[in-house]
C-alpha cells in the first residue's frame, strides 16, 4: 500500500506531495491540469519507466535538470521507502537504501497495474502487448521467471546474430539446445499461469461485456513438437530471413468472439471493457498468489464507455479491494460505490479536497 508520494520536476509537476488513502483516491481537474502526469509519476515509481512510452529525458520539467519521484509503502507492518531520479549518471533507483536491485526491486516493492486510454491495445494491438500482460503475471507468481526470460532473450539475440551472419549450421545448432530448453521452461510457466488465469478471464469478461468471449494461449510453435525440433526444421527459413520464427517470443493470447478475432467483432467501447477484463483478472490472480492488495491506477476510466458499462467496470474494480488511484474531470460520486479521498489538480499543483 502506497501511503505517501512526492514528485519533483516531473513533466508539469514542479513539486507535489500527497498522503494517500489505503482504499480509494480520486484525482480530478480539467484536461491538461496535470492529472495524468501525476498518475504517470506514481507509475514510474513502481516501474522505472513511463507507461505512456515517453523517453526519460521527456519527463523532466522544462528548465529543470532532473526529476525525482519518491514514495513510502506499508505492507504487513513492513515499511519501505522507494526513490527514483534521473541523475547525471543515468537512472538512480533506491529501495530502503539499496541501490543495486534494479527495476525488478521497484516492481516487487510496488506491484501495480494501469488502465489508461490506450488499454484497448491489449485486444487490438500486436501480440507483444498480450505477451507482456501474461509475463507480468508470471513475474509476480514465479520467482524464477524473470531470470529465465532474460537468459532466453540474450540467447535469442545471439542466435539471430548468427543467422544474419550466415553462420554454418553446426555453429547455429550449438546454441539451439540451450535456447530451446529455456524456451520450454518459459512456456511451462506461462501454461501454468494461463490455467489459473483463464477461468478468471472468462468470468470477468462475461460480466463486463455480457457477451461470450474466449481466450486461448498460443505458445509460439507447434503443439506436437519440441522447440528444438522446430528450430532444426526451420533453420533454412530462419537463416534466409535472419530471425528466429518460432519460440515463446512469438506466443500470443488469442481472443475470439463468435469464432473470429474479437478486435473485428466488438465495438471500441467493448474493446476497452475486454482489455479491462484482462487487467482486472491479472490483478485478481496476483493478489491471490501474493496474499496482498495491489495498486491499481485508472486514468479517465469513463472515456468511451456509457454510464451502464462504466458502473459495471467500477463495480468489478471495487470487488478487488485494491488500493485505487483514479483520475476524472469531475468527482462524479454517483458512479463510484465508495466515497473517495479527493485531490484537485490545477496547473500542476495538487490540493486535498476532502
Amino acid at each position: 500500500m502506497l501511503t505517501y508520494f512526492q514528485a519533483r520536476d516531473f513533466r508539469c509537476l514542479k513539486s507535489v506531495e500527497i498522503k494517500l488513502d489505503p482504499r480509494f483516491n480520486l484525482i480530478f481537474g480539467q484536461n491538461a491540469s496535470g492529472k495524468t502526469s501525476l498518475l504517470e509519476a506514481i507509475a514510474y515509481l513502481g516501474r522505472g519507466r513511463s507507461y505512456r512510452g515517453a523517453p526519460t529525458e521527456a519527463l523532466v520539467r522544462s528548465s529543470a535538470k532532473e526529476f525525482l519521484v519518491f514514495g513510502k509503502t506499508v505492507e504487513l507492518k513492513k515499511n519501505l521507502t522507494i526513490g527514483v531520479k534521473n541523475g547525471s549518471s543515468g537512472l538512480e533507483l533506491s529501495v530502503n537504501g539499496d541501490t543495486k536491485g534494479g527495476v525488478a526491486s521497484l516492481v516487487n516493492a510496488i506491484p501495480l497495474q494501469i488502465i489508461d486510454p490506450e488499454i484497448h491495445n491489449i485486444v487490438g494491438g500486436a501480440p507483444e502487448k498480450r505477451r507482456q500482460y501474461l509475463d507480468w503475471v508470471a513475474f509476480h507468481v514465479e520467482q524464477s521467471y524473470l531470470g529465465l526470460w532474460r537468459r532466453y532473450k540474450r540467447s535469442l539475440k545471439q542466435r539471430n546474430a548468427m543467422l544474419r551472419s550466415k553462420a554454418k549450421h553446426k555453429e547455429i545448432r550449438a546454441w539451439d539446445k540451450a535456447l530451446a530448453a529455456l524456451g520450454e521452461e518459459i512456456d511451462t510457466i506461462r501454461q501454468q499461469v494461463f490455467v489459473v488465469l483463464k477461468p478468471v478471464l472468462l468470468k470477468t469478461a462475461g460480466f463486463l461485456l455480457k457477451n461470450p468471449v474466449f481466450f486461448d494461449y498460443d505458445r509460439g510453435w507447434q503443439e506436437n513438437k519440441s522447440l528444438l525440433d522446430v528450430f532444426i526444421a526451420n533453420e533454412n527459413r530462419d537463416s534466409q530471413y535472419g530471425t528466429t520464427h518460432s519460440g515463446p517470443h512469438r506466443a500470443d493470447i488469442k481472443i475470439t468472439h463468435e469464432n473470429k478475432k474479437a478486435k473485428g467483432r466488438v465495438s471500441r467501447g467493448e474493446q476497452k471493457l475486454l482489455a479491462c477484463a484482462t487487467i482486472l483478472s491479472a490483478v485478481e490472480v496476483v493478489q491471490s498468489t501474493l496474499d496482498k492488495k495491489l495498486l491499481l491506477l485508472l486514468d479517465d476510466p469513463a472515456a468511451e464507455l456509457d454510464t451502464k458499462s462504466l458502473k459495471r467496470l467500477m463495480e468489478k474494480v471495487f470487488e478487488l479491494k485494491s488500493q485505487l488511484i483514479v483520475t476524472s474531470i469531475e468527482p462524479e460520486p454517483d458512479i463510484f460505490p465508495q466515497q473517495p479521498s479527493l485531490f484537485h489538480v490545477e496547473r500542476g499543483k495538487i490540493h486535498c479536497a476532502k
